[in-house]
Order: structure tokens, then sequence, then C-alpha cells
């Protein structure tokens, strides 16, 4: 045989030999790119499964801390309300227990629109011990033609065992055309 004739026929069995090693070689990357593939999912799964026990395990824990801090034979919460918002726009609410400032809360507008609309804020969550109180709560804000309004309202309290919880109410007087003031208690 010729060189050349001897080189076209190596070229062709060698392709002929190496037909099935390339096939083989493309099978077995196509299956361990599976199987890395399948390991992956696998893999992202349990990160997930994870991350949920993670955001229980934090729940659960907001939760004993809460008991901790705030157990519910001495908790105090005050929550503020509005009802229309015709003839005043919160500005600010300053709450005073047994004369101690405890609390003052400046209102950004997104805040008192969603107020406006039914909204109840938790101005102050709080221990307090059994026996007489006395809670003070001033609001100031925008009053009937554009003027600056600044009123108090007062709420006499006896704290038993339990949780008390108190309502900060503003809504509007028609008949008056004034903004009225309420503290309540929750039942």
């Amino acid at each position: 045989m010729s060189g050349l004739l001897q080189g076209h026929w190596i070229m062709k069995n060698l392709r002929r030999w190496m037909a099935p090693l390339a096939l083989a070689s493309t099978a077995a990357f196509a299956a361990a790119a599976g199987e890395e593939l399948v390991a992956a999912r696998v893999l992202d799964q349990e990160v997930q499964g994870l991350k949920d026990e993670v955001l229980d395990l934090n729940r659960e824990l907001f939760m004993l801390e809460e008991e901790l801090l705030f157990p519910a034979n001495t908790q105090v919460a005050v929550f503020v309300s509005m009802d229309v918002g015709e003839f005043f726009a919160l500005d600010s609410v300053q709450l005073t227990l047994d004369g101690k400032p405890v609390s003052k809360y400046l209102y950004t507008e997104r805040e008192a629109g969603a107020l406006y609309r039914g909204g109840v804020h938790r101005l102050y969550l709080g221990n307090l011990k059994a026996g007489d109180h006395e809670l003070v709560a001033i609001f100031t804000g925008e009053g009937p033609h554009e003027r600056d309004y600044r009123r108090g309202a007062t709420l006499n309290f006896s704290k038993g065992i339990g949780a008390k919880f108190v309502e900060l109410a503003i809504s509007d007087r028609a008949s008056k055309q004034q903004p009225e003031f309420m503290v309540r208690e929750w039942e």
C-alpha cells in the first residue's frame, strides 16, 4: 500500500473505531450532567426546607420573647383608630401613663391614611401592675379651617389580673363640625 492509501485506510478505520467511544462518552457525559441536575434540585429543595424551618423557628422565638417580656397578666396595650377624618388630620400622639411619658409617635401621611381607611395602630405595649391607673393621650394635627389642633383625652382605669386593651379613638362629630377624641377600654 502506498503511503497515501495507507493514511486513508487508517483514518477510515480510526473513525469506525472511535465512533462507539464518542457515543459512549457523550452518553456518559449526559448521564453525569443529569445526575448533577437531579442533585442540584435535591439540594435546592433541602435549602428551601431549611429556610422554612428557620422562618418557623424565628416566629416561635418572637412569640416566646413577647410572652417573656409582656406576660398576659401584666400586659397593657394601647391602640389608635380613626373614623372618617374630615375634621382632623392626625400628626402625632403622645401617651402618658401614671404621669410618665411612655410613647410618642409621629404619623406619616401614608400611616394616617391607613388609619382613615379603618386601620388600627398599636401605639404602646407594656407591663403594668394591678391597681388604679391614669392614661393621658395628647393628639396633635390639623383641625377645622386648617388650624393647628392639640387636644387631650384621659382615662382612669383599674388594672386587674389579665391583659388590658385600650383604644384611642378619633372620630368626627358632624353636629359641631369638630373632631372627637375618646379613650375606652376594650373588653
